[in-house]
């Protein structure tokens, strides 16, 4: 304790923290700093955040606000201090704690779901500890938040763990703020907290210890479907092909990677590669799924990842993962997929999983808490040394962006491939978890339901709404059917829009967007556009050469469609037969390949596009690597994935960059690839030099593009954006160029860059037009 001296003069204060400061041990922490200080007062939650009431020596109270930012428990996100003095000193003898404090709305944030701490880990596996072996063991340090929040503030009685009144031991370490497990609401033990239940395929519940007999179910080969934080997860034993093939059969998933979960990093290096910053991300305490390379022959089902050179990895993050992993039947590496059928939302409950996954999981591993609000694992990647999220969920979702410019609360009705929608609230932008594809009545109303809950748990409404432009997304008819007050936001302004305000610019900026589809309104289909843009609007400076989308649509789902578009543009209608024809679309009915012809020829049924995404389709299917996509984005990935075998020297080239004018845009010029890659792929030219080639290219056209954009703006800011940034290759090249060329380049980091985070950037540029 600070000493007390009479010659020190006395002084309180009335201190307001607010951010992510409930259910992460703000309140014992500040506690344990009073005492240490000799301080009085009182300390509670209210609906704003943490409001401390402190009194004392000067000095003591000095260094009491100064520890406060300083050495905050690691899970808080503190947003502000508010300091004002007070009359007189608090009426109090010592320093307490007091119960939460309700007040008319919370600005107060919601804490994200953690993942198991290190001396819970230890309790769960110590045979003399009351929780050993416990799979809902937690403390103020980790476990279950927002998953099980009902409403704010953060109590028990506000979310599904009121349903287990605590235990005499349980309530002790509750109430005693010198406990780690200090009002840590879902706190609870063997005696009095959820429990597991096994059961078959049918539903029926089974004798037996339910891990030891997940375990050695897995082990055997079979499907479990295991109840977890956010949902459920479809586990296999990740080292047997037949398993996995299971799997994928009955989720009708032939080749979408699979993410695979190991006991710890020591296992994770046996499949995997693993530098120092991944290691480090994948032991973060979001614990997200992390992109990495994987090793050659180390006992990983192939099938996990078909044709691919890196997985998705990630390590327990609750207590009932840790302990089946580390049952002596269980498999060391698990496959763990979302507990769905494909393009249905993920299970929470388990009538419904028992519904809805019966026929896939050949047993069920549940408990009895419930799941107020279902989150996806998190995928992440380390890209130009930065972590990027390509999936928002468990662990991230919903800590704010906070906007750093004036920005109205408004709600933002996101798109429609990975939707996500966003709320903002007094300048803090709640990007939602992911909703994933809003294509069906299922998936529509999980989108509905997490709008209702996260503005019941805000207590907010906006009148303000914006949405994509695209009149036929379920997104952008709800956002229309709620309110007459209603922004339509183009759609790469949106993901302009959504890096501006995770890096709090305002603009104007260069923006460049590469992905697969984007709502234009010129009668064509954007999707590799150069913009000057500020959140007042923009212009489109320069785009991709327009490629034919022959049978419109279906054209993303068959490459090889968009491989005949480009040799069409490139060598005309003998570039459909003869020797031009690559050996891997010859592989095509002939029948098939002239009714295209007829299509290109005439420009019927095929609209125009400047869709990056479909030029790496078209590239990908004349190398004969994807001419048939199961899932959004495998052409290009498979192109990524061989343009990594070769290195920069080995894929030097004479293929030119092309840049031409149209109506004052320019224009990227790539009709001359087809010529070039038929020339190589005829030569002998191997695949990997070839996709380093046009890696390569592209990369060197953009910056072309890009520096003819500066000589017309004079900006060197530029924010790079869409779902083909995701490339590691692509972007981290291009950044590369970009920064030697003199720009200052921004990409999206904690928000996707791909169409997850749109939602963020719909909500900037509407919210600031009426700020």
């Amino acid at each position: 304790m600070a000493p007390q001296s009479a010659s020190q003069p006395l002084q309180a204060l009335h201190i307001s923290v607010h951010g992510i400061v409930q259910g992460v041990g703000f309140r014992p922490f500040v506690y344990r700093l009073a005492l240490r200080h000799g301080l009085v007062g009182t300390v509670a939650n209210n609906s704003d955040g943490v409001a401390i009431h402190i009194g004392g020596p000067a000095g003591a109270v000095d260094d009491f606000a100064a520890a406060l930012r300083a050495e905050a428990p690691p899970m808080a996100r503190i947003g502000r201090i508010e300091t004002s003095r007070a009359d007189c000193l608090p009426g109090e003898t010592t320093f307490r704690i007091l119960p939460s404090q309700h007040g008319a709305r919370p600005s107060t944030q919601i804490a994200p779901d953690i993942a198991l701490c290190a001396d819970c880990r230890r309790d769960i596996l110590d045979s003399a500890d009351r929780r050993f072996r416990y799979p809902f063991t937690n403390c103020t340090n980790c476990g279950p938040r927002f998953t099980i929040v009902e409403r704010i503030p953060y109590d028990r009685p506000n979310t599904s763990m009121r349903h287990f009144p605590m235990c005499e031991a349980c309530r002790r370490e509750y109430h005693d703020p010198l406990d780690r497990r200090f009002h840590a609401q879902p706190n609870a033990c063997p005696v009095c907290g959820p429990q597991l239940s096994w059961h078959d395929g049918a539903g029926r519940l089974l004798p037996g210890d339910g891990l030891a007999e997940a375990a050695r179910a897995l082990a055997a080969g079979r499907v479990v479907a295991i109840k977890g934080l956010g949902g459920f997860h479809l586990a296999v034993d990740g080292g047997s092909e037949q398993a996995v093939a299971t799997l994928r059969l009955r989720k009708n998933r032939p080749a979408k990677p699979l993410a695979i979960m190991v006991r710890d990093l020591a296992t994770a290096r046996r499949y995997c590669h693993l530098s120092d910053e991944e290691a480090a991300l994948l032991s973060a305490p979001e614990h997200p799924i992390v992109l990495v390379a994987r090793r050659d022959r180390s006992g990983l089902a192939e099938g996990v990842a078909p044709g691919l050179d890196h997985i998705g990895v990630m390590l327990p993050y609750t207590p009932l993962h840790l302990l089946l992993l580390s049952e002596p039947a269980s498999p060391s590496v698990l496959v763990m997929t979302s507990g769905n059928r494909s393009d249905e939302p993920i299970c929470t409950g388990n009538e419904e999983a028992l519904t809805r996954l019966r026929g896939l999981a050949d047993f069920f591993l549940l408990h009895n808490r419930d799941i107020v609000t279902r989150v996806d694992d998190s995928v992440a990647r380390i890209v130009d040394g930065r972590i990027r999220l390509l999936r928002r969920a468990r662990g991230y979702s919903p800590v704010p962006v906070a906007l750093r410019r004036p920005t109205a609360d408004i709600l933002a009705c996101g798109g429609e491939m990975k939707n996500t929608f966003c709320i903002v609230r007094g300048g803090e932008a709640y990007l939602s978890q992911h909703i994933g594809e809003l294509t069906g009545t299922v998936q529509f109303d999980f989108f509905r339901e997490s709008i209702d809950h996260l503005q019941a748990a805000l207590e907010v409404a906006p009148e303000r709404v914006a949405c994509d432009r695209h009149p036929d997304y379920l997104s952008s008819r709800y956002a229309h059917g709620r309110t007459a007050d209603c922004r339509e936001v183009q759609h790469h302004h949106a993901h302009i829009g959504a890096v501006m305000a995770e890096h709090g610019l305002d603009g104007p900026v260069l923006g460049l967007v590469l992905d697969g589809t984007g709502f234009g309104g010129d009668g064509t289909v954007f999707g590799g556009e150069l913009y000057r843009a500020d959140r007042s609007g923009f212009v489109r400076l320069a785009r991709l050469a327009h490629l034919p989308l022959p049978g419109g649509d279906r054209a993303a789902t068959q490459p090889w469609r968009m491989g005949l578009a480009l040799l069409y543009r490139g060598l005309g209608p003998d570039g459909l037969a003869g020797p031009h024809l690559p050996v891997a679309l010859r592989a095509i009915d002939p029948a098939r390949r002239e009714v295209i012809a007829q299509m290109l020829a005439k420009g019927v049924n095929a609209p125009l596009t400047s869709s990056c995404g479909r030029l790496f389709d078209a590239v990908s299917a004349l190398l004969g690597l994807c001419l048939t996509s199961s899932y959004e984005g495998q052409a290009a990935m498979l192109l990524e994935r061989q343009a990594g075998l070769a290195t920069d020297a080995e894929a030097t080239s004479d293929y030119p960059v092309v840049l031409d004018e149209e109506d004052g845009v320019t224009v990227i010029g790539s009709a001359h690839l087809a010529d070039l890659l038929c020339r190589d792929l005829r030569a002998g030219v191997p695949l990997p030099v070839l996709a380093r080639r046009f890696h390569l290219w592209l990369a060197a056209s953009l910056e072309a593009a890009l520096v003819r954009g500066r000589r017309q703006t004079g900006l060197e800011a530029v924010v790079l954006a869409g779902g083909c940034m995701q490339n590691q290759l692509l972007y981290e090249t291009l950044a590369g160029r970009l920064r030697r060329a003199g720009f200052t380049a921004h990409g999206g980091e904690l928000v996707p860059m791909n169409d997850g985070g749109i939602a963020l950037g719909q909500a900037y540029i509407g919210g600031f037009s009426c700020a």
